[in-house]
């Protein structure tokens, strides 16, 4: 403990000594302050009789803290790191390649992570501070990130940072990952293209993101799209005519909060062929349902839910939270808004699958009645990989827009006709151990 106090206050000198020798009247190039660092750890090393490893260590640690994310960069420059948790002083945890882990490095103080933070949250005009202490933000390369400080935070400041990879993961890339099948694949991309409003639900890092991503490669390129989020993370690139649009917290110069409520309502008067919201999560589900209802085919977002019949109870709820509706009113907007409603989990292998897609077909006796079209079966386990099959359980219903789409005729038809079940092969399991 005393090592490690005394590394800080060492750590902490030869930070002040380069700040002072900063010319703070202009812009200090990244070049420039890597010189001014050479010059500090050089002249200390020599005094010390540091190695040449501890100085080219202790060079790149001052460089990240000055102008990087101080420890933390080196975990956001690491390919394999999901996510990033740090829990005050108590220690810092990850998320490499599904599994997560503590990390045997930390902050020097607790003063270190408030300056980090301040500079994440500052670079996208957003405010967090005692009287705001809970907000989110992201980061320059788009990954997310959500800070919480005391007194909220019992045990210090609280950054979680969810990564996302440089390139969009594309729907071939989950096919390859096993994470659904072509069948199930070549129906959703005719889904989108006939314009069904599909909703992608599951619990925390299910992939609903990720998967939104994927399923917005289908969207015919000469439409427009409004997308809508708390923090931009959507990565959208087939699309030409995008607007993207995201929220604003209040606090800023006296701004007002701006919400996805407010942005749904403006998105109406954009002339949107389908709008995106990357995640309802309160009384804003209201305004996405009337959209849904009012000709906008073709709209997507995502929800948190433990399961597909979840989800409907989900939405009546946060609906409820924004006014108050008799439940039968909410159930209709919900089973005329919504066509799709895909569901995905992540297994006790760390593995993401989609789960379910199920057709929402409509009202019978003021309950939303559900049709399952596709579900993932569990068969075993081999090395740790859990191994199943994509069945294909029941025939689409409301096939109106398929059929305008021109999608109702030769092969097309077996995309919502006809059952099927893709054979369980144990080679699958071993090829994805491999």
């Amino acid at each position: 403990m005393e090592q490690a106090s005394e590394a800080s206050r060492r750590f902490q000198a030869l930070k002040r000594q380069i700040l002072d020798r900063v010319d703070l009247s202009r812009e200090v190039p990244d070049e420039e302050m890597q010189e001014l660092i050479d010059d500090v750890v050089l002249s200390f090393g020599r005094e010390q009789h540091l190695a040449l490893n501890e100085k080219c260590r202790l060079k790149k640690e001052l460089f990240h803290a000055l102008r990087k994310m101080d420890v933390l960069q080196e975990l956001l420059e690491e390919p394999g790191v999901t996510e990033i948790m740090v829990n005050g002083m108590d220690g810092i945890f990850l998320e490499r390649n599904g599994k997560l882990m503590r990390w045997e490095k930390n902050f020097y103080s607790r003063e270190r992570i408030l300056d980090v933070i301040q500079q994440m949250i500052g670079a996208c005009n957003r405010v967090v501070n005692e009287s705001q202490p809970i907000v989110d933000a992201r980061l320059e390369n788009g990954d997310r990130v959500h800070v919480v400080l005391p007194p909220v935070a019992v045990n210090g400041p609280i950054i979680t940072i969810r990564r996302f990879p440089d390139s969009p993961i594309t729907m071939e890339r989950l096919l390859e990952h096993k994470s659904l099948s072509r069948e199930e694949a070549d129906f959703l991309k005719d889904a989108v293209r006939s314009g069904y409003s599909i909703l992608i639900a599951g619990g925390t890092g299910s992939g609903k993101t990720t998967f939104l991503n994927a399923l917005s490669e289908y969207i015919p390129g000469d439409e427009r799209v409004i997308v809508i989020e708390d923090t931009a993370e959507l990565q959208i690139r087939s699309v030409e005519n995008l607007v993207r649009l995201e929220t604003r917290t209040s606090g800023m110069e006296d701004c007002r909060e701006i919400t996805i409520r407010d942005l749904i309502r403006a998105s109406l008067r954009m002339r949107p062929s389908r709008i995106i919201v990357g995640e309802v999560r309160g009384a804003e589900t209201f305004e996405l349902l009337t959209c849904l209802n009012t000709g906008h085919d073709g709209s997507f977002s995502t929800c948190h839910a433990n399961s597909t019949q979840d989800t409907i109870s989900r939405l009546e709820t946060m609906v409820l939270m924004g006014m108050e509706l008799p439940l039968q009113a909410i159930r209709r907007q919900i089973a005329s808004g919504i066509d799709l409603i895909v569901y995905l989990g992540r297994l006790r292998d760390k593995s993401r699958r989609l789960l379910e897609i199920t057709e929402v077909t409509g009202m019978e006796e003021d309950q939303v009645v559900l049709n399952p079209l596709f579900l993932f079966r569990e068969t075993g386990e081999v090395s740790g990989r859990i191994c199943g099959v994509h069945e294909k359980t029941g025939d689409m219903k409301n096939i109106e827009k398929f059929q305008r789409a021109g999608f109702m005729s030769g092969k097309k038809e077996s995309v919502v006709s006809g059952s099927s079940k893709r054979t369980s092969d144990p080679s699958d399991c071993l090829l994805a151990v491999l």
